[in-house]
């Protein structure tokens, strides 16, 4: 989490960007606030495990994140969290299939689904990609994000901007492949390879 904070922190002017094209232009503000928070959060009072992690971060997001960013990856991470329980360590197996709890959760709550160019584009593949390794899931997670340039939007605000939505970047893609990417780089300096 410390270093998505840090990856948001980084690139909440690009995603920013992205946003005033198709959205409000607050996505990297609020995710930069957000994630300030939860670094913040977790250096108070860091968890024992890393479900626990997830769960706290998650509850970080909602309650500082506006827009749609907070409830989605809110919900993301919370289940994820709550997926893998009480578990004082997790192999890159557990974490997949929690994630993929979590990445099911926010299908439901946002009524998505890939190709509607929205975050799962980005974090659809990532979790497939994972049962081959952390790197081969931020890869995957980038060039979903890429992938929602010549898409429709078909959900959130950028729906409603219809044919006008084609070319642009989703922001909550980009800012998906942005925490993939992050918990990649974490686990290569961790070994978890």
């Amino acid at each position: 989490m410390t270093a998505a904070a840090a990856s948001v922190e980084r690139e909440a002017a690009r995603l920013t960007d992205l946003d005033s094209a198709i959205g409000d232009a607050d996505h990297g503000s609020n995710l930069q606030r957000g994630f300030a928070a939860v670094a913040k959060t977790l250096e108070a009072e860091p968890p024992r495990t890393p479900g626990a992690v997830l769960t706290t971060a998650g509850r970080q997001l909602i309650s500082t994140v506006g827009g749609a960013s907070g409830p989605l990856y809110g919900t993301l991470l919370r289940r994820t969290g709550k997926a893998l329980g009480e578990a004082g360590s997790v192999t890159a197996d557990e974490l997949r299939a929690a994630l993929r709890t979590g990445v099911d959760a926010v299908a439901q709550l946002g009524g998505a689904a890939p190709g509607d160019a929205t975050m799962l584009d980005a974090l659809d593949p990532a979790v497939e990609a994972l049962g081959t390794s952390f790197d081969a899931a931020a890869e995957a997670a980038g060039r979903g994000a890429v992938a929602t340039v010549p898409l429709q939007a078909r959900k959130g605000r950028a729906s409603y901007l219809g044919e006008r939505s084609i070319g642009h970047q989703d922001p909550g893609a980009a800012s998906s492949a942005l925490l993939i990417r992050a918990l990649a780089d974490t686990a290569d300096q961790e070994g978890a390879r």
